[in-house]
């Protein structure tokens, strides 16, 4: 059966962590973490932090209580809105693709947002690369040859906000759709089902 690989940040969803706070807070945590330290970022998705220990971090860059942090960290991950036509085109297409939901993502995904938005009920598998240990680009894309027995076809099929990871799936053998926004989301899953 084919594949449709499924990017959730920035494919079918764009809520951003931490979103709850303040808007001087947020901006405080989005360069402290995002801009200064970016290399953070990476190695959590890489299961090398926890959300604790990120967390942790980003009060200490930002003299924000930990406390206050966690709590809206937690909340928002619980609280990250896909819309609703989104999830019902992937589930209209489960008959014609095995649907793979394919993340650069930290453990907090797993933790809070899966179970919260009950992701797990809609994609027949989820791949996230803090359980991975690589992201989608490391080694020419093992993560999605993982889910494909090492072979990629140009009918297997991927939804992104990522060029590169577009670029790495298409070098890989597959056929990519670039997304910038839901819109955009919504109307190739319609056409991949149609």
């Amino acid at each position: 059966m084919r594949t449709l690989f499924l990017d959730f940040h920035g494919t079918i969803c764009h809520d951003p962590f931490w979103r709850s706070l303040d808007s001087v807070s947020f901006r405080q945590v989005q360069h402290s973490l995002f801009e200064a330290n970016a290399s953070f970022v990476d190695d959590w998705m890489r299961g090398k932090y926890t959300a604790e220990e990120i967390n942790e971090l980003v009060a200490k860059w930002t003299g924000l209580a930990f406390d206050h942090l966690w709590q809206a960290f937690v909340q928002d991950c619980e609280s990250m809105h896909v819309d609703p036509e989104i999830l019902a085109e992937i589930q209209s297409l489960q008959n014609r693709y095995r649907v793979v939901l394919i993340t650069d993502n930290m453990d907090s995904f797993d933790r809070f947002t899966v179970p919260a938005l009950g992701l797990d009920a809609v994609f027949d598998v989820i791949v996230n690369s803090f359980n991975e240990g690589v992201l989608k680009n490391d080694r020419d894309g093992i993560t999605f040859t993982n889910q494909t027995k090492g072979k990629i076809s140009k009918e297997d099929a991927l939804v992104d906000d990522s060029t590169s990871c577009c670029k790495t799936f298409e070098d890989l053998g597959g056929t990519s759709f670039i997304v910038n926004d839901q819109n955009q989301t919504i109307n190739h899953l319609k056409n991949l089902g149609a």
